[in-house]
Parts: structure tokens; C-alpha cells; sequence
């Protein structure tokens, strides 16, 4: 057996693993990256917000488990050789237990870490109810125009906030209306893209009824090449945007079901045996 024939086995293991694999690895990560970087930082906010509570509501803390006994509280005190006329003193040091107690009940309730990513959705989503009124549009302009107003964040921000609108927001995004087939780079060679729209008007005037398609770039179909081509040059493909994206990103490897003629699927090009100079 030919050493190709024993790996096809390892590689077809890993052709049915690794998309599965990667997937669960990349949400694995985006998910340890936003409790850390995101959830965290809030239930941090949220413990800090309930130490202070005997400070500011004492009968609160009382009523809670959480609130040091006498006994604890003595025994703590005769530790740190506090005496018990020194009233700021054993104040400090209920309040630093029962910080202590909080921080050790939560860590006790792993499922208390939601909260943080709970806390987190809510915020977006108020921010996203805000920003769709008359108001919080206001503010949310006058935010930008201090963002681009400094002197290192207008370098950044104008880029990341059309990276984010482009993956995210409806709006200003390139509406890809229906897929199509044009002659491009040159006369013969047909190409898959997106329509976009109508030309700009100078070229409308020179090309009548012509249309603007972008045309993807293989394996990176967010980049590319915008064109511009009369109606009738153009082919219009019965597949959706999805199907065309994953085409241009396999490389023309992942086709469509309904574009597949039959037989055609395994036809491969015929291998040409190299030329043994010693037969001569």
C-alpha cells in the first residue's frame, strides 16, 4: 500500500474534525475573551457594590447571612490586636469581613459570573433603544465628533467603526441584491459577483443601463474589485449571496447542490504521466 493510501484515512479524519473542532475552539475563545475582558470587570463593580453596603445600609447587612457573627468578629479583632473601645477600627473590620464573606459566597455560586454578561446585554441593548431615538442620536454624534477630534483615536476610530457597521449595523452596508456572471478581468473569462446598484451618473451617461457589481476576491471575498458593466453583458445566477460567498471562499470548491450536473461532480482532470527518458 502506497504511503498517499495510508494517510487518506488520517486525512479524512481530519476533514470531518477539524471544521467541527475550530468551531467550538473559536467560541470557546470568543467566550473566555469576553468574560474576561467584558463580564468580569462588571461582577468585579457588582462586589465592590455590595461590600459597600454595611457603610451605607447597615440594617441591610444585618439582615443578611453574609454579615460577620459577634464571635467572628471578636476573634478577629483579638488577631489583629484591636481593642473593642476602638469603634472606627472594628467598623473597618466588619466591613473587610463581610467584603470577604461576599467574595467567598461568590465564588461559591459559579453561575453568579452570568450575571456580569447579563448586566453587559442589557447595557447594549439600552444603548441601542437610546440611540434610536431623537436624543440619544444627538449625543451619540456628539460623542463621535470628540472621538475624531483627538489627535491618535481619529486615526483609528473612522476604520473600526466602518469595520463594525460593515459586520454589524443594517445600515450603510453594500446591499448585494442578486448574484451574477460577468466577463471579467478580460473578454472569455467569466467571474461570480455581486450586483450593488446602478453606475454613477458620468458613467451612465456614456453607458446607458449599466450596473456597479463587486466581484470577490478568493479566499478573502471581503476584498475585491468594483466594476461597472452594461445589464446586458451580465448573467444572472440562481444561487443566493451565501452560496457565491462560500463558492469564492473554497476557491470554486464548495458549488452549490442545484449547479452540479450530474457525473460532473467527481470528473477530474486526466493525469499526464511523465515521460521516462530511458523508454526511447
Amino acid at each position: 500500500m502506497s504511503e498517499s493510501k495510508k494517510s487518506r484515512p488520517f486525512l479524512r479524519g481530519l476533514a470531518v474534525l477539524l471544521p467541527s473542532v475550530l468551531t467550538l475552539w473559536l467560541l470557546v475563545k470568543a467566550y473566555q475573551f469576553i468574560d474576561s475582558t467584558i463580564a468580569e470587570p462588571i461582577n468585579r463593580g457588582i462586589r465592590s457594590a455590595f461590600s459597600q453596603i454595611p457603610k451605607h445600609f447597615p440594617n441591610l447587612a444585618e439582615s443578611l447571612a453574609l454579615t460577620p457573627d459577634q464571635d467572628t468578629l471578636d476573634a478577629e479583632a483579638i488577631a489583629q490586636h484591636i481593642s473593642k473601645n476602638d469603634t472606627t477600627a472594628m467598623q473597618e473590620l466588619s466591613n473587610t469581613l463581610f467584603a470577604d464573606a461576599v467574595n467567598s459566597w461568590w465564588v461559591d455560586h459559579p453561575w453568579m459570573n452570568l450575571l456580569g454578561l447579563l448586566v453587559a446585554a442589557i447595557i447594549v441593548y439600552v444603548s441601542g433603544r437610546l440611540v434610536g431615538g431623537f436624543i440619544g442620536r444627538a449625543l451619540y454624534r456628539r460623542i463621535e465628533k470628540i472621538m475624531v477630534a483627538v489627535p491618535v483615536i481619529r486615526k483609528v476610530y473612522p476604520y473600526i467603526k466602518q469595520l463594525v457597521d460593515f459586520l454589524i449595523s443594517d445600515e450603510d452596508k453594500p446591499k448585494f441584491s442578486r448574484v451574477v456572471a460577468v466577463e471579467y478581468p478580460r473578454k472569455g473569462i467569466w467571474s461570480v459577483g455581486f450586483m450593488t446598484g446602478g453606475s454613477l451618473q458620468s458613467i451612465e451617461t456614456q453607458l446607458p443601463d449599466s450596473i456597479t457589481v463587486f466581484i470577490p476576491s478568493s479566499p478573502t471575498p471581503f476584498t475585491g474589485y468594483t466594476i461597472t458593466v452594461q445589464r446586458k453583458d451580465t448573467i444572472d445566477l440562481p444561487i443566493t449571496v451565501e452560496e457565491a460567498i462560500r463558492f469564492a471562499v473554497s476557491g470554486g470548491v464548495l458549488v452549490p447542490d442545484h449547479q452540479i450536473e450530474a457525473g460532473v461532480q467527481s470528473k477530474e482532470p486526466a493525469k499526464i504521466e511523465p515521460k521516462n527518458p530511458n523508454k526511447e
